[in-house]
């Protein structure tokens, strides 16, 4: 079982008055990319700055990689990178005098200095601008240089906060397959703050809803999924040959099944639907069920000689997630007794 190297309990954190961060409980395991997921102002800033040191809490505990930030914050730092949604170079020295500058301010040999930051400056793709002034880099080489700067030490942990913010699409793309495969390749455990689903869906092995303070759910997008939508009729879209009336009832027979209708219609009309079906030569059907029965159904719709085109699983994606969730926050927030939403 992989070593939990991020323990956070009970963490509460007020501004006059106003609790930006609410007993916010989370464990980080070794080697795993987290996403901590929310709006702006849902305190995902000031739970990193007390991971870091930088601020005390009122209440609760953390535990990053067995130390105390707060009660040792220099070792702390020594081994955790953290990248701020702007990063500050000095701009008129090269992207490598400011790799070997903060090498040696991390007592680094010289040497070893220079030849880690040529490295870093390959693995982050930027060794044809190594003597370039930073002062003209554009803002996506600012945060590859930002993500170099980050590991010259060799951190255990790496946190960034908002690191695509203000990027093209393309390079959040680029800059977010580099966070990953750094991550394989090293082993670093990364935690990632942003309030863009996309970027958080497309690299994180586990996701944590953050509003108000709260953490209100952690998981998987298949573990939050599975919570959110418990209630819901798993969606299987099949297509196939036209489908005749008797097919159809058995497979509405199949145990499980709630419903299975011809997707061009209400399910009223099939000789309509079947009609307009064998013009085509393809009809598709929509079956929602308790369970997956894909191997059913697809069993089913071959032994009776009918062509099987495609069989397709809705997945819930984070944005479906997200929204289904914050649609009924309070009633989430107070009133779930799930799993994964009570971790918080």
């Amino acid at each position: 079982m992989a070593e939990t190297v991020i323990d956070i309990q009970a963490l509460t954190k007020s501004y006059n008055g106003v609790k930006a961060v609410d007993q916010l409980s989370l464990q980080i395991k070794r080697g795993e990319i987290f996403g901590l997921l929310g709006p702006n102002g849902a305190g995902k800033s000031t739970t990193i700055l007390m991971l870091l040191g930088l601020s005390e809490p009122d209440e609760g505990s953390i535990n990053v990689l067995g130390l105390d930030p707060a009660r040792e914050p220099i070792p702390v730092k020594r081994k955790v990178g953290y990248l701020p949604d702007d990063v500050g170079f000095y701009e008129d020295r090269t992207g490598l005098e400011n790799l070997v500058l903060t090498a040696r301010l991390n007592q680094v040999p010289e040497a070893e200095a220079k030849e880690r930051a040529y490295q870093l400056l390959e693995s982050v793709g930027l060794q044809h601008a190594a003597h370039k002034k930073t002062g003209a880099y554009s803002r996506g080489m600012r945060q590859r240089l930002g993500l170099a700067d980050v590991l010259i030490k060799a951190p255990e942990i790496i946190i960034l906060d908002e690191p695509t913010l203000g990027i093209d699409p393309k390079g959040m793309d680029e800059l977010l397959a580099l966070i990953r495969s750094l991550s394989e390749e090293q082993g670093l455990t990364v935690l990632l703050s942003s309030h863009q689903l996309h970027q958080v869906q497309q690299i994180c092995d586990r996701v944590g809803l953050f509003v108000r303070g709260r953490l209100l759910a952690e998981g998987n997008i298949a573990s939050l999924s599975r919570s959110l939508f418990a209630d819901d009729p798993l969606q299987i879209t099949v297509e196939s040959g036209p489908l005749n009336h008797g097919l159809l009832e058995r497979i509405r027979a199949i145990p499980g099944v709630r419903h299975a209708e011809p997707a061009d219609g209400d399910g009223t009309d099939l000789a309509a639907a079947s009609a307009e079906a064998e013009s085509a030569g393809r009809s598709r059907m929509i079956v929602g069920s308790d369970t997956d029965c894909s191997d059913a159904i697809a069993r089913m719709i071959i032994e009776d000689g009918v062509a099987l085109f495609g069989l397709q699983r809705k997945e819930y994606g984070l944005d479906e997630i997200y929204h289904r969730y914050f649609e009924g926050g309070e009633q989430h927030e107070q009133g779930s007794s799930r799993p994964e939403a009570q971790q918080a």
